[in-house]
């Protein structure tokens, strides 16, 4: 694992490649939705998990042990590829694995904000980001926000968090803290990107998945009816909205998803757009936009094959096939029907 010297992103997308290969498809997810949770702790034991649930297999059982396992496989997975990059792809690859930092900060203060206890908030964390084990430690021991803002005072969210803290005590809502974090990453995930056409491909990725998250914290805001001005909550760095557009849009909710549909991503997801014409749930128009990120990272991938972007749409591709393993098992354990449970799936 180097920092220094030449890139090598031929070796490391060969290496990638091959393991997309191995994650799970449709066929899949439709026997694991017919199983209980012992059975897919078995199936998962005959996979790519098998190292995972056996370290893991005399500790935990049922859907504990899938939890664990999968994030112990995820995090081990992102290590492999850092352990395979030099140089410029290394770099690249450390800054979007810091989302993993921000997924467990935001993780940890919802716990705080529901009371959750230690072990259930622990079991939700992903550690495939910077954080080492005495932060994480740290982080789950906080028995506060307050405290979980001083003790990351020292890096990229520090700032942004203790910002947002006032206005968090003020209204009691956590929607100020959790787009504090998702700002502070993306704005050091886009600062300072070295250039080239390879480079340019991935920024116009990283533009997408910004646009996508502004879009849905404007329609969250919308639907749920709080006096909030979503131009608050903006994230810098997309192409599709400004400022003002995403405040005024976000107070009529057909205007906004006609923006959308006439944007250049209304053929990825307007499929989903029509249906959020009707309905109540954003979870199908949430879907559209992580399967419209996976297949828009493929199709920059081909376009650039030894750049960081084939890197980076395996880990958005695993980081899904361990949502949706997931969902089938918490599904499961909540007594959900197999259609149900297929509802939260998304699969390319």
């Amino acid at each position: 694992m180097s920092a220094a010297g030449s890139s090598n992103p031929e070796y490391v997308v060969a290496r990638v490649r091959a393991r997309r290969g191995k994650l799970y498809g449709g066929e899949e997810y439709r026997k694991l939705t017919r199983m209980t949770p012992s059975e897919i702790a078995r199936f998962m034991e005959e996979s790519t998990y098998e190292a995972a649930i056996n370290a893991l297999g005399s500790r935990h059982s049922g859907v504990d042990l899938i939890e664990y396992a999968l994030n112990k496989d995820l995090a081990e997975q992102f290590e492999a590829i850092l352990d395979w990059s030099e140089g410029r792809i290394y770099d690249l690859v450390v800054r979007y694995l810091r989302k993993f930092d921000a997924w467990n900060v935001k993780t940890i203060i919802r716990g705080i904000y529901t009371d959750a206890s230690q072990e259930e908030v622990e079991v939700d964390l992903i550690r495939a980001g910077e954080f080492d084990d005495r932060r994480i430690r740290r982080l789950l021991e906080a028995d506060s926000v307050e405290a979980v803002v001083e003790i990351l005072e020292d890096t990229i969210y520090g700032d942004a968090l203790d910002a947002a803290l006032p206005e968090y005590e003020e209204s009691g809502v956590l929607v100020p803290l959790e787009n504090a974090v998702d700002r502070a990453f993306y704005e050091r995930l886009l600062d300072n990107l070295p250039g080239g056409e390879p480079i340019r491909q991935y920024r116009e990725f990283l533009q997408a998945e910004i646009d996508f998250r502004n879009a849905r914290n404007a329609l969250r805001l919308a639907r749920s009816g709080a006096e909030i001005d979503p131009a608050e909550y903006y994230i810098e760095g997309g192409e599709l909205f400004s400022r003002s557009d995403l405040s005024r849009l976000a107070n009529n909710v057909d205007e906004l998803v006609t923006y959308l549909e006439e944007s250049k991503y209304g053929g990825e997801i307007g499929d989903a757009l029509a249906e959020l014409r009707d309905a109540e749930s954003l979870i199908a128009f949430e879907h559209a936009t992580e399967t419209a990120l996976l297949e828009y990272a493929d199709k920059l991938g081909t376009i650039h094959p030894t750049s960081v972007t084939p890197v980076i749409s395996y880990i958005l591709a695993k980081e899904r096939e361990v949502e949706n393993i997931r969902a089938i098992a918490r599904g499961k354990e909540a007594g959900l029907s197999d259609e149900q449970i297929e509802e939260e799936l998304v699969i390319q």
